[in-house]
């Protein structure tokens, strides 16, 4: 009895002396993982840190950069006919803004509607208007393209009517009639006679050099 005790005694010791370091084996493995795995989210978080200002700088970079908007290119008329009107070029009156072209029958139609039964009694000068209330043109702009010096052929222009009345595009402005033209003058002055704008002290006059004396009144727009 006493020595199955003591059998049973050292068995139970030889048990626990095995299953210990293997206990303790294990978990030292685990700490050491453990220690691993930390080690290893310490040295992928600086990384992200790096990232963050990378994608904010890159952010900056974009939000910087001025939005291109396509630009369209101004177009003039007027003086030596820059801006792409050939002084031998036909246009028939030029072309309406819609893109619409003016047929030399229509422009016709259109001028002499506008012609005077009487100019002498229906023409007014800007002073008996109440005084100029349109665009003033610049003095820089008006020597170069503007008075006597600077003729032009008004059939060779972009051409509309407003209220009867003949407007025109010269040098980027629009310039309307603000008068009849005299009833003497033929159907076609505006295709075969020079013409030009100048300032008259009171308002713009359209003047044709054909008939010194005669100012057409008109006013500038853009």
């Amino acid at each position: 009895m006493l020595m199955k005790f003591a059998i049973g005694t050292g068995a139970l010791f030889l048990f626990l002396g095995t299953v210990a370091p293997a206990y303790a084996q294990g978990d030292q493995h685990e700490k050491e993982q453990g220690k691993a795995e930390q080690g290893q989210q310490q040295r992928s978080t600086p990384q992200q840190h790096q990232a963050a200002p990378q994608q904010q700088q890159q952010h900056q970079r974009t939000a910087s950069k001025p939005v291109q908007t396509a630009q369209r290119p101004q177009q003039a008329f007027g003086g030596n006919y820059h801006g792409g009107v050939s002084p031998t070029e036909p246009t028939h009156g030029g072309v309406h803004p819609s893109g619409v072209p003016q047929h030399q029958g229509q422009v016709r139609s259109g001028f002499i509607q506008s012609r005077a039964s009487s100019w002498t009694s229906e023409h007014r000068t800007w002073q008996q208007r109440g005084g100029y209330n349109g665009y003033r043109i610049p003095d820089n702009r008006f020597g170069q393209y503007f008075g006597s010096g600077h003729v032009f052929r008004i059939n060779r222009l972009p051409m509309l009517f407003v209220g009867g009345y003949p407007r025109f595009q010269y040098d980027g402005y629009w310039v309307t009639f603000m008068d009849p033209w005299p009833e003497d003058w033929p159907p076609t002055w505006y295709e075969t006679d020079n013409a030009y704008i100048d300032w008259a002290g009171d308002g713009y006059y359209l003047y044709d050099p054909a008939y010194p004396g005669v100012a057409i009144a008109v006013t500038i727009s853009f």
